[in-house]
């Protein structure tokens, strides 16, 4: 692990990097890239995500809150996370010129000035931290705060580089939105908004490594210590299948202590057994295309298992079927 982790990627990140300052800076000043360049350093798919998971944590929340709050406080949510996008894509900005799935991006492409995407990200941090903070409270912008620094220093500076286990502690970032949104709505933190957190932050390592197993050489040719690259396939394999047998009980327990009702009993259940089918496939397969397919099925189906989850705690608190809340 030290070896793969310490080995000197300078030179041909500095190059990658070199080439989208170029290209950035031979765009016409007048022009500093498309309203849909500027779309996509705010990494549209995972803002939705957030969102969504956000808005859960605010209907989900006890007591009454006023729509127009509610709405205030998903926006400002939502702009965080983009915010954050915008600051990571600044920061990785040459690990992406080398990496296939990201060398479209903005920044990497040269269409927006890596300046422009740190003053653009910086910004919207900055605004949507003191809104969320004015006009909701403080204990929500507090923690959108601490979610952005973690994302974009813990994470994307320090973690994403240095460690294997970048993905695991990195997650808890993407798992802080629906505790926030509980927040802006209750006040307070809530022993349910921790269990949504570690839902999220359990189910981020499998869903990610699995994205990593037939995406190793990239993050290979980046000098991203992916748990493939540094471990193995087959630990990583293994590592799937631990996290996946600590997650779909996790996810169940909503139900388990009256804190969802007998939909997201049964939904969370059936999913479950999905998520756990398909993480020993990717277990048990470890060769050639069975192996690669095997994997970008538990990709694809995470997506799908955790909103089916949010979803259904969504309705049920919009329609309550015998939630405990």
């Amino acid at each position: 692990m030290t070896d793969l982790a310490s080995r000197d990627y300078d030179m041909p990140r500095q190059e990658a990097l070199n080439a989208a300052l170029h290209g950035a800076r031979a765009v016409d000043g007048l022009h500093h890239g498309s309203v849909a360049d500027y779309l996509a350093l705010l990494k549209p798919r995972v803002m939705s995500l957030v969102i969504f998971t956000a808005l859960v944590g605010i209907v989900r929340a006890p007591g009454a809150v006023h729509p127009v709050i509610a709405f205030t406080a998903l926006l400002c949510i939502a702009i965080g996370a983009g915010a954050s996008g915008a600051l990571n894509m600044w920061w990785d900005a040459d690990i992406d010129a080398v990496m296939s799935r990201t060398r479209r991006r903005p920044v990497p492409a040269g269409r927006i000035a890596p300046g422009e995407a740190l003053a653009f990200g910086m910004t919207l941090s900055i605004g949507a931290v003191l809104v969320l903070g004015l006009l909701v409270n403080e204990l929500s912008a507090a923690l959108l705060a601490f979610t952005i620094f973690f994302y974009v220093v813990i994470y994307t500076m320090w973690l994403k580089r240095w460690t294997p286990q970048n993905i695991v502690i990195g997650g808890a970032a993407g798992a802080f939105p629906p505790m926030v949104g509980w927040a802006a709505a209750s006040g307070g933190i809530g022993l349910e908004s921790v269990l949504l957190f570690l839902i999220i932050f359990f189910w981020t390592p499998p869903h990610f490594w699995a994205l990593a197993l037939y995406k190793s050489g990239d993050y290979e040719r980046a000098g991203v210590p992916m748990l493939p690259v540094v471990a193995g396939p087959s630990e990583t394999r293994r590592q799937i299948l631990l996290y996946t047998l600590v997650l779909v009980p996790l996810a169940m327990s909503p139900f388990f202590l009256g804190m969802a009702g007998l939909g997201y009993g049964i939904v969370s259940g059936i999913a479950g057994a999905g998520m756990l089918l398909l993480a020993a496939r990717v277990y048990r397969r470890r060769e050639g295309s069975p192996a690669e397919k095997a994997a970008r099925q538990l990709f694809g189906f995470s997506i799908i298992y955790l909103f089916l989850l949010f979803a259904v705690l969504l309705v049920e608190a919009v329609v309550p079927f015998g939630s405990g809340l």
